[in-house]
């Protein structure tokens, strides 16, 4: 939906008969090239709407520990970055809008 825009979660579309943690899980694997991941933790659901797009998401967690190789279709670079770094990018490199609107609600979920 967004080509050549910087996305800092791994996601897609929930698939027929899918539960949300079912499609996490999928995804999480699915992108980043590993198996074996543990069970997703929920932390939050949210409308996103922007005037042309309208879908619900659901924002889970999982910790990977194991090396990844993302999935070439769907990823054409990767990094880990820490907050700092994270923060610095925001204003300066093109995000999936979606991706910003989950980022500014777990801000603010991390901030209590």
């Amino acid at each position: 939906v967004f080509p050549s825009h910087y996305d800092m979660f791994v996601g897609g579309v929930v698939g027929a008969g899918e539960s949300y943690e079912e499609a996490a899980l999928r995804e999480a694997e699915e992108e980043l090239g590993v198996s074996g991941l543990p069970r997703p933790e929920p932390l939050f659901r949210f409308l996103y709407a922007d005037g042309e797009h309208t879908w619900w998401s659901a924002v889970y967690q999982v910790r990977c520990e194991l090396p990844v190789s993302p999935q070439v279709e769907e990823v054409a670079w990767h990094a880990f970055l820490d907050d700092a770094e994270l923060e610095r990018r925001l204003g300066e490199w093109p995000w999936v809008p979606d991706g910003l609107e989950a980022y500014r609600r777990l801000r603010e979920l991390r901030a209590g």
